[in-house]
């Protein structure tokens, strides 16, 4: 009796010594995320960070990861058992970012710093969008951000300098498109230049002389210190990144190709599964979905083969927009739909609103459908669902309810917007995103909006179903190309067979999973999970299901890896039944 009292009083005094770790050891990786992420630290209000870049200078990186292996160890010393339901879900977050990035690193990924559609170079024009000074203080930190700018092109110019010495680099088709985004940026009216738009939000209380100062420097600065540097940055990508293009698209063609695709693999869908895992169950869900799709052509009466049909979604004048506007208008239509739904479905809301918004015009021709981009309530900045209008003929009407579910509400703003509104939780699981995550609880919404009764043709649902069979077909399309050595004309087949997807759509997007390894196989891993999940809520629970708790429990702790979301749901399921068995 007495050895079992010692017992209970040394785990009662080691629980309280193990947490005190843990916290520490949260606070020193908080500060060392912060040290490592001026954008996000100068969002939080620190002037110097304010006017700096990251750092992604070599030495700067080693120092990085060398301080993440100590996080590491320290954490694997932390007993789980000792930690609260939200510290849990931390530890959780902190070894995937920890692991994930420790794995990655060993092949450099500084190397392909750009993606078709996006790179280091779109960044401090994608900053300047969002970046609201209510101070003369604030509007003199995006100064220094942008004369420090020239040095940050340099750094991003060395890593490619090394991708073209040790052959990792992108496809000469990615460095196309770069180089079409670059001459875009460096083409920019100096009286209207996008990289001025943070001094337009300055308070109109604020001294004129003051603002015609900085707005002077600033010119300044653009006109003899930016432009050039991306003139310069655009030359060496001509004549030197595609002085011998890479013919080849799949990853694993570079040097430690293949190992680095598996890795990418495990990182971006959060477990540890294979490339050959990932395209079998791709290969399932297409002939699943195709299936759904024959039934929906047979509701519309239409008389013709999949392929004719296919045609006549993608030629007939009914099913797009006469104009940018009114497709943006349909978008804020459906939108609007859906916010009215939105109680019925969550009992907790977001305080930030969305607006609807047309991607700009320098992005719009190599840019996906939509996309969403976050907001800050503290500074002001509403979240943004981004839809493409650019070639008005690829962009069908049919599509509009899935994309915009899927980007605005019940899809990433909600789920974004509630995870920055989190209370006692550090600040890094407020704003990082785990892909399998939030892609997946946004094609999980997708699903979700046939109940919230947002498709309102057989047209509209067969839109739903091609995007997830775009979904689908990701996951053959992605492991195909980068581990089974596709060609980009098998991967195009595979969407423009199976979905009606547009044929701009299909060859972006495939340049997208060509420029972008293992990314696209985030999405239709999270949905199966969640819909996995649900179903076995409603197994279990039976009346006593409650669908909106299961969507407010599933968002309450913000993202996280897979594992913890199934160990988390599980153990939701569990405590309901008990609850009403009781």
């Amino acid at each position: 009796m007495r050895l079992l009292t010692g017992i209970l009083l040394m785990t009662c005094f080691l629980a309280p010594v193990l947490a005190d770790d843990f916290d520490r050891l949260v606070t020193d990786f908080e500060a060392h995320e912060l040290a490592h992420n001026p954008i996000r630290a100068g969002e939080q209000g620190d002037l110097d960070a304010a006017g700096r870049w990251p750092d992604h200078s070599p030495e700067r990186l080693e120092e990085k990861l060398a301080r993440e292996a100590e996080f590491l160890e320290r954490l694997e010393a932390i007993e789980m058992d000792v930690l609260g339901e939200s510290e849990g879900v931390t530890y959780a977050m902190m070894d995937y970012l920890l692991r994930s990035r420790l794995a990655l690193a060993e092949f450099e990924p500084r190397r392909m710093s750009f993606t078709n559609d996006s790179g280091f170079f779109s960044q401090p024009f994608n900053l300047a969008r969002r970046t609201r000074p209510s101070s003369l203080d604030e509007a003199e930190a995006w100064l220094r951000r942008l004369e420090a700018l020239p040095d940050f092109l340099t750094t991003q110019k060395a890593w490619l300098e090394r991708a073209v010495d040790t052959g990792f680099v992108q496809p000469g088709l990615v460095a196309e498109r770069a180089v079409e985004q670059v001459e875009a940026l460096v083409d920019q009216d100096l009286d209207e230049h996008p990289l001025l738009a943070p001094l337009h939000a300055l308070p109109r209380g604020v001294d004129a002389e003051e603002r015609e100062r900085l707005e002077s420097a600033m010119r300044e600065t653009i006109e003899n210190e930016i432009v050039p540097a991306y003139r310069e940055l655009l030359g060496y990508f001509r004549n030197e990144y595609l002085a011998e293009p890479r013919e080849t698209v799949g990853i694993s063609a570079v040097p430690g190709g293949r190992d680095y695709y598996r890795a990418l693999v495990r990182h971006h869908t959060t477990l540890d599964t294979t490339p050959e895992e990932i395209h079998a169950r791709g290969q399932a869900e297409v002939e699943r979905i195709r299936a759904e799709m024959e039934a929906v052509i047979e509701q519309t009466g239409f008389e013709g083969s999949f392929e004719d049909f296919l045609n006549y979604l993608r030629t007939d004048s009914r099913f797009y927009a006469d104009s940018e506007r009114e497709l943006l208008m349909h978008a804020a239509w459906i939108a609007k739909r859906a916010d009215d739904e939105m109680p019925r479905f969550f009992r907790n809301l977001p305080r930030l609103p969305y607006g609807v918004r047309p991607v700009p015009e320098s992005l719009a021709p190599n840019y996906t459908t939509g996309r969403y981009w976050a907001g800050n309530l503290e500074a002001g900045v509403a979240g943004g669902y981004l839809v493409n209008t650019y070639r008005l003929d690829q962009r069908p009407l049919y599509e509009l309810p899935a994309l915009t579910v899927h980007e605005a509400v019940p899809g990433h703003h909600h789920q974004i917007a509630l995870a920055q509104e989190l209370e006692e939780v550090p600040d890094f699981r407020r704003n990082t995103n785990v892909t399998a995550f939030g892609e997946g609880w946004a094609l999980y919404t997708e699903y979700l909006a046939i109940e919230m009764g947002i498709y309102e043709t057989p047209y509209e649902d067969f839109g739903r179903l091609t995007y997830e069979m775009w979904r689908a077909c990701r996951l053959v399309v992605d492991t195909g190309l980068h581990y089974f050595d596709w060609s980009r004309e098998q991967a195009e087949a595979c969407l423009l067979e199976n979905s009606a997807l547009s044929t701009h759509n299909v060859r972006t997007e495939v340049e997208r999973y060509i420029s972008w390894p293992g990314q696209a196989l985030a999405y239709k891993t999270g949905e199966l999970l969640i819909r996995e999940l649900r179903s076995k809520a409603e197994d279990a629970l039976g009346e006593d299901f409650d669908l909106r708790g299961f969507h407010d429990h599933i968002l309450a702790q913000g993202a996280m890896p897979l594992s913890a979301l199934e160990a988390r749901m599980t153990a939701w399921i569990k405590d309901q039944g008990a609850a009403e068995g009781d």
